[in-house]
């Protein structure tokens, strides 16, 4: 079903609830896997997803459809794991790479996650990039996302996009190297 569809059906009342149910099991599964890339938990990315929908849900009625629904959405879930990691370190005072340690036993433990040994690199590496340009780098990696969409998503321009993601792309290549 086409957002359009999805949107109108949502403003009728009558049909509100079936419009949001199509919303959400169109959008469910990358949301999800935008947020786990991000968290690294299955118990968090899960929580996180259920919140992103439900802003979604008190919020669909203010759309103003000046962005896609897809990029709108991905915004919410964006700010939501930036707004949780942060919160993570601040309620543990934990630095940034004690964040990203617990993240990599994570992804070592979670078989979803590791897959073999070159992708349990990669996402090591991908671990230690602070949190916004491990943002930019899974967007435009893993989701393949256009540069001009991911400035929608992030409120970031695409300049800065570009830098953030060849920053990122080095880092990785440089942790990968040192670790051989």
């Amino acid at each position: 079903m086409e957002d359009q569809e999805i949107l109108l059906k949502f403003a009728d009342p009558a049909s509100r609830n079936v419009a949001f149910n199509q919303l959400v099991r169109k959008y469910q599964t990358k949301v999800y896997w935008h947020v786990r890339k991000m968290v690294i938990d299955h118990d968090d990315a899960d929580d996180l997803t259920q919140d992103v929908f439900v802003k979604v849900w008190k919020h669909l009625e203010t759309f103003r459809k000046d962005a896609s629904l897809y990029t709108w959405i991905y915004r919410i879930a964006t700010n939501e794991c930036l707004n949780f990691l942060s919160s993570k370190r601040r309620k543990f005072f934990l630095p940034l790479n004690d964040v990203a340690a617990e993240l990599t036993a994570k992804v070592e433990a979670d078989p979803a996650l590791a897959g073999d040994d070159i992708e349990l690199k990669l996402q090591k590496a991908i671990l230690t990039l602070p949190d916004k340009q491990r943002l930019v780098f899974n967007l435009r990696y893993y989701d393949e996302m256009p540069y001009e969409q991911m400035s929608e998503v992030t409120g970031t321009s695409v300049g800065a996009l570009k830098a953030s993601y060849h920053h990122a792309a080095k880092k990785i290549e440089h942790y990968i190297t040192q670790s051989d």
